[in-house]
């Protein structure tokens, strides 16, 4: 069996916008390939280009096999129940068990049907055909989904159980060629794990977008960044962790090549206006030297010429051959109060009950305190966070604050009073330049906020948060809707900013590197 993916010369475009121009990948078998980039830089379109399920403009797609792309919505009704969702997945698998017995009953009279039982026999063996009711309740039983009668309507379920059910129908199937867009949404650690080692151990070639760091540690082979760079977008063998050190020296790479380019051609604008002309021909001839100032006159005009012309011909080439300027990254790089103050209490909870969400017997947040909150959804750790900012009063036990302290929080879900207002409308004058901050590309800070992105609309609020620096910065899932790039840099940040941080987080990066305070949560609420 051929396990292979060749997309060659991609171009795509929404309306002016060019996406990929002239991308090309390709994987084969064991390859399993992350993409990687900045929200809205086309890792969504790759993967629907393909699936199929977009025609680029130009270019072409060849898999190998069959495929597998996963789809954000199940397409089933929602009477239809959970048993049909797996016969579903396996349906393909019981015919090619069925006709391999049709083929073995032949073979002794037809010698036809040899060679189409080796094929489907192949067949069989790469889809692991008769390990698949097994693997069927290993893999919902890996992603939480055992306890569901198999006769409970998919109307019934929630977002993130019918989320789950159709990668795992995905996997059940088992196809050639996986293709999964964020495939962690709506998974806990238990099930992230259990992915991360099926897909670790599949022969096929997976695509895969994902903002989980750990997982693309975990899982990939290659890493394809499809951010601006040098080249273009740019495949990097290794997980994540490899490719960051990758991306970090070819940045360093790229920053030296445009430096080095920049002063060539300052020398050779220098050269063609100035240097080319600086012969020592500039005294007046004398009376008895005319004859001979003619004629050498004459030959130093043309060394001068020539050399003007070679200094052109130079120039005119770096000029037309010169790398672009690396863009700007998105930078991380506000101090979170106007000084470091000397250590007191900022914020005192005692006995916090809300009920059916949150209880917190003591916590303290000291001034430079670093504390990440973890749980489960539904283990109430918005709700924390909502109480510590003074938004949601408990039913039960006090909250002191100490005079003058300002708590800033980033809400999951950013609304702005005015969604017509730019960016630059909405910053306030005085504070530091919102372009400077790098939390919006220069690009984006004339539109208007209700056409920005979710994760756009999350840096401004953040931004506005640091124009006036709280004591208290509190984060809820601040890696949602960020790039992973992005990501590095604000956490980079927050561990020497001089304020106190409170976050909340799922990430698993970041917990797994978190060298401050911890507070854990309950479990996870349904």
């Amino acid at each position: 069996m051929s396990f292979s993916l060749h997309a060659r010369d991609l171009v795509f475009s929404y309306g002016d916008r060019v996406v990929f121009d002239g991308l090309s990948l390709t994987a084969g078998a064991g390859q399993r390939l992350g993409l990687v980039g900045e929200n809205g830089i086309g890792k969504s379109t790759l993967l629907r280009l393909l699936a199929g399920v977009e025609e680029p403009h130009g270019g072409s797609v060849e898999l190998g096999g069959d495929l597998g792309f996963l789809l954000q919505e199940l397409p089933f009704e929602q009477a239809d129940t959970f048993a049909d969702v797996i016969d579903d997945a396996l349906a393909e698998i019981r015919v090619q068990a069925r006709r391999l017995d049709e083929l073995a009953e032949r073979m002794a009279t037809d010698e036809t049907a040899v060679a189409e039982y080796g094929r489907v026999l192949d067949w069989a063996q790469t889809h692991e055909l008769w390990d698949a009711d097994r693997r069927a309740e290993i893999v919902c039983a890996g992603l939480g989904l055992a306890g569901i009668s198999p006769t409970r309507p998919l109307g019934t379920l929630s977002g993130g159980q019918r989320s789950r059910l159709g990668l795992a129908a995905l996997l059940i199937r088992q196809p050639e060629t996986l293709l999964l867009d964020e495939p962690t949404n709506h998974l806990d650690d238990d099930a992230m794990e259990f992915l991360e080692k099926h897909l670790s151990a599949l022969a096929g070639v997976v695509v895969l977008s994902s903002h989980d760091r750990v997982f693309l540690d975990a899982v990939c082979t290659d890493i394809v960044d499809l951010d601006p760079a040098l080249g273009g977008p740019t495949r990097y063998g290794g997980a994540y962790t490899e490719y960051l050190g990758h991306k970090r020296a070819e940045r360093a790479r790229w920053e030296q090549r445009f430096a080095e380019e920049q002063e060539q051609l300052k020398e050779l604008k220098e050269s063609v206006a100035v240097t080319a002309r600086a012969v020592a021909h500039n005294r007046p001839p004398r009376d008895n030297d005319k004859l001979g100032y003619n004629f050498f006159g004459g030959r130093v005009q043309k060394q001068v010429s020539r050399r003007v012309r070679n200094a052109q011909l130079r120039l005119d080439e770096l000029t037309r051959d010169q790398v672009r300027k690396p863009p700007a990254p998105l930078k991380f790089s506000a101090t979170l109060t106007g000084s470091t103050e000397e250590d007191r209490l900022l914020l005192s909870l005692r006995d916090i009950d809300v009920p059916g969400r949150v209880h917190i017997g003591q916590l303290d947040v000291p001034s430079g305190a670093r504390l990440l909150v973890t749980g489960g959804n539904g283990a109430g750790k918005s709700t924390l966070l909502s109480v510590l900012a003074g938004r949601l009063t408990p039913s039960r036990g006090s909250v002191q604050r100490a005079r003058g302290v300002r708590v800033g929080l980033l809400e999951q879900d950013v609304v702005f009073p005015d969604m017509t207002k730019s960016a630059r409308q909405l910053y306030p004058e005085g504070a530091p330049s919102l372009a400077q901050l790098g939390l919006l590309a220069p690009r984006d800070l004339g539109k208007p906020v209700g056409t920005l992105s979710v994760g756009q609309r999350r840096r401004l609020a953040l931004a506005l948060l640091l124009a006036d620096p709280p004591h208290v910065l509190l984060l809820d899932e601040p890696t949602n809707h960020i790039s992973l790039s992005l990501a590095e840099e604000l956490f980079a940040a927050l561990e020497t900013a001089p304020g106190a941080v409170v976050i909340a987080s799922h990430d698993r990066w970041l917990r797994r590197d978190w060298s401050g305070e911890r507070l854990a949560l309950g479990t996870t609420r349904s």
